[in-house]
C-alpha cells in the first residue's frame, strides 16, 4: 500500500495550485476589459503573470527553501497582489499607447530574466542553482524589476485608489522577498561571488 505523500510534496502542488487559481482569476478580469474596451495594458501584464504559471509546473526542485513565516507572508502578498487589480471604466493617466509600451518594456524584462533564470525559477525564496548571465549580470532581480515595471503601467492606466493600495503593498513584499532570497543564496559560494559583482538588487544605481 503506497504511503501517504510528504508534507513536502503537499505543499509544492497547493503552491502550483495556487499559482493557477491566481492566474484565472487575473485572466477573467483583464480579459473582459480587453473585449470591452480595446486597451492592451491589462493583456501585457497577463502575459508577465502567464509566466510565473509555466515555470512553477516545470521548476527545479530547491536545495534549500526557506520556510519561515516572513518568506510565506511575502511571497503570498507579491502573488496574490496582481489577481487583485481591477480595471477602471474611466481614461487613465497616460494613453493606453504609452502605458502599453511601458508594460512591453517590463514584460521585456520579464522575459529575458525568466529565460535566463530557466527551470531555476521558484516562487517561496530557495536556492535552484546560481544563475549570473544574461540580464543578472546588471542586477540581482531583473524579472521582480520587470515587474514593478509592468504594474506601475496598470497603475498608469487604471489608477484606482484600490489598485495604488495593491501595488503598494504587493510590491513592498515583493522587494522584501527579494532580500529573503538573497539571504537564502548567501550561504552559496557562488553566490556570494556574483554579489560582490554586480551590487545592484533592482535598479541600477538606485537599489
Amino acid at each position: 500500500m503506497p504511503g501517504r505523500p510528504s508534507r513536502e510534496v503537499v505543499t509544492d502542488l497547493l503552491a502550483r495550485a495556487t499559482v493557477g487559481g491566481l492566474f484565472a482569476l487575473l485572466s477573467v478580469n483583464l480579459l473582459a476589459d480587453f473585449l470591452r474596451t480595446g486597451r492592451v495594458t491589462g493583456l501585457l501584464l497577463l502575459c508577465s503573470e502567464s509566466l510565473v504559471v509555466v515555470l512553477t509546473v516545470v521548476r527545479r526542485r530547491a536545495q534549500l527553501v526557506d520556510r519561515s513565516a516572513g518568506a510565506a507572508v511575502s511571497t503570498m502578498m507579491s502573488l496574490a497582489g496582481p489577481p487583485l487589480l481591477r480595471t477602471a471604466e474611466a481614461s487613465g493617466l497616460a494613453p493606453d499607447a504609452v502605458t502599453a509600451l511601458l508594460s512591453a518594456v517590463g514584460l521585456a524584462l520579464v522575459i529575458v530574466g525568466k529565460l535566463a533564470l530557466g527551470r531555476s525559477f521558484g516562487v517561496v525564496p530557495a536556492n535552484r542553482g546560481v544563475v549570473v548571465g544574461g540580464p543578472y549580470a546588471v542586477v540581482r532581480h531583473p524579472i521582480y524589476a520587470g515587474y514593478l515595471v509592468t504594474h506601475a503601467a496598470f497603475l498608469i492606466a487604471h489608477p484606482r485608489p484600490w489598485n495604488v493600495l495593491i501595488v503598494i503593498a504587493a510590491d513592498t513584499a515583493l522587494v522584501v522577498r527579494a532580500l529573503i532570497e538573497e539571504r537564502v543564496l548567501s550561504a552559496d559560494a557562488d553566490y556570494q561571488s556574483y554579489c560582490r559583482r554586480v551590487g545592484w538588487h533592482l535598479v541600477p544605481g538606485v537599489f
